[in-house]
């Protein structure tokens, strides 16, 4: 089988709380080799079975400040008193050899990544079928209290109001039908001429009869 050789993407994924993201986003994971999650550095302390490089990339504030300040994150934010950030190197480094990094961010990490890598940057918006069913299966999780529920549903309205920034947008009426929507982008997406590196290499060498 002939393989041309690939940049990779960054796979961006968001949606309110609810609506199926980190659900796709597993699913993806498990039966994609091509995909792999990005990993954000983190001021927080570590939660215990989390493990450096794989869950996070623990570094001090001050350490983080300097990673600002250099340029070396793609995107960063505080949440709940901490500062969350992807760095710029490792995600390079996968770009470079065909590997399609995962993003589960909000819309504000992902206008971060349009400023700073609009041409390698898919992004996929997922909506609920409705506000009754996007309660509803926050409820069903029962994981969070009414007050949380309550907060995640009145934040909820924001986050899907910026659905027209995004490339593509699903509305998650069932997970599996939603999934496969979702690989189809991707296959499209890595089958984009200016994605395929090796393309004008092979090319020639079929123009040339080899």
């Amino acid at each position: 089988m002939v393989e041309i050789s690939r940049r990779g993407l960054m796979f961006v994924l968001s949606s309110p709380s609810g609506a199926g993201k980190t659900t796709l986003s597993r699913m993806l994971l498990e039966t994609d080799p091509g995909v792999i999650m990005s990993v954000s550095a983190t001021t927080r302390r570590p939660r215990p079975g989390e493990q450096e490089g794989k869950d996070y990339y623990f570094v001090s504030t001050e350490d983080f400040g300097l990673m600002v300040n250099r340029g070396e994150l793609l995107e960063h934010a505080k949440v709940f008193g901490n500062y969350y950030g992807t760095p710029k190197a490792p995600v390079e480094q996968a770009l470079q050899v065909g590997q399609d990094v995962l993003f589960d961010i909000d819309w504000q990490g992902t206008q971060q990544l349009e400023e700073n890598a609009r041409a390698d940057l898919v992004r996929v918006f997922i909506l609920p079928p409705s506000t009754m069913e996007l309660e509803r299966r926050l409820r069903a999780r029962a994981q969070d209290s009414d007050d949380v529920v309550a907060s995640r549903m009145a934040k909820a309205s924001e986050e899907m109001s910026h659905w027209a920034e995004y490339d593509y947008v699903i509305v998650n009426n069932d997970i599996d039908s939603s999934f496969a929507k979702l690989q189809a982008i991707l296959t499209a997406e890595r089958c984009k001429r200016e994605r395929q590196t090796g393309l004008s290499d092979f090319a020639k060498q079929l123009r040339e009869g080899l």
